[in-house]
């Protein structure tokens, strides 16, 4: 048994039992990766997929079970690498950042500066991405922090952090009707075509559950993953805008008005989000209280490093 062996198993079940995905993932050759599996197959003395002719459909039972241990073993074998790295380069390498446009381009330049400051031999690379594939990226490895909404507090093989709250505004160009009323209510917005995130981000579940508690339902006339084409929309008049406060910049965003919503929508956290048990270097640790200051190293580890760190270090091969 071999770690090319385990990794094959691995990405098998990731591609979908596809074959030439697998090969061109592990660089490596389709007849390779067969050759990989029939070996282990032999070894063990079991069959780890269901096969109709060549095709794999699926994994028998003996092979989830070995998939499971499979990826015990290469995430602990990945822990033995990165422990090296940590504590002989803790001021120097790459901080890979997955996070949504919004946090990107509004909270974040800040808190990098501050952090390039520090750590000018680290290299920042951001990876903008909806909440689900930030927590691919991190679950992959591609990501070492993830900046999103809920998303990321409610997956059990992360540890979340909260950021920063914030809530909705409603934009509308300079002269709309809206501008006039002492009071937004869901009722006028129920009337007018919207412009806003689409389903999954930047709390647009926030705003669905409003309208819906109201017993009004909203004409979404437009829909986007980026505040600022949300923006550019609203201003060609094209609908009423509602999208996260701190993307409204009253200097830059002239000829729009931004509306309190404060009191139509529940407020919203972006969280910060850790693979658990993974090691990290000392700058990803201290990226994390930059941007939320109320959080000692001391915290932040104790939750990264729970009781299941121990769980997962017990296998036998």
């Amino acid at each position: 048994m071999n770690f090319q062996q385990l990794k094959i198993i691995r990405e098998s079940a990731r591609c979908n039992y596809n074959l030439t995905d697998v090969a061109n993932t592990l660089f490596t050759s389709q007849s390779g990766v067969s050759r990989h599996i029939r070996e282990l197959e032999e070894e063990l003395g079991i069959e780890i997929f269901i096969r109709r002719g060549k095709r794999l459909l699926g994994m028998t039972e003996p092979g989830k079970e070995l998939l499971v241990v499979a990826e015990r073993i290469l995430n602990d074998a990945n822990h033995i690498r990165r422990l090296a790295d940590v504590f002989s380069n803790s001021d120097a390498g790459q901080l890979h950042i997955a996070t949504t446009h919004t946090q990107a381009r509004y909270s974040l330049p800040a808190v990098i500066k501050e952090f390039r400051a520090l750590y000018p031999r680290v290299r920042v690379v951001l990876n903008q991405g909806s909440p689900e594939e930030i927590v691919g990226m991190l679950a992959s490895g591609e990501a070492d922090i993830g900046i999103a909404s809920e998303r990321l507090m409610n997956d059990e093989s992360l540890a979340a952090f909260p950021y920063y709250r914030w809530h909705h505004t409603v934009l509308v160009p300079e002269g709309h009707q809206l501008a006039s009323q002492p009071q937004v209510t869901l009722e006028m917005l129920s009337t007018l075509p919207l412009i806003t995130y689409r389903q999954g981000i930047s709390g647009r579940s926030r705003l669905d559950a409003a309208f819906k508690a109201a017993g009004l339902t909203p004409d979404i006339a437009l829909s986007a993953q980026d505040s600022d084409v949300i923006k550019t929309y609203v201003a060609l008049g094209l609908g009423v805008g509602i999208v996260a406060d701190m993307s409204f910049e009253k200097e830059r965003d002239r000829g729009l008005l931004n509306l309190n919503a404060e009191h139509l929508f529940e407020p919203n956290t972006v969280w910060l989000g850790l693979k658990r048990s993974q090691l990290q270097r000392n700058y990803t640790w201290r990226f994390i209280q930059l941007c939320n200051p109320s959080l000692s190293l001391t915290e932040i580890k104790e939750k990264v490093f729970s009781a299941q760190w121990e769980h997962e270090l017990d296998y036998q091969i």
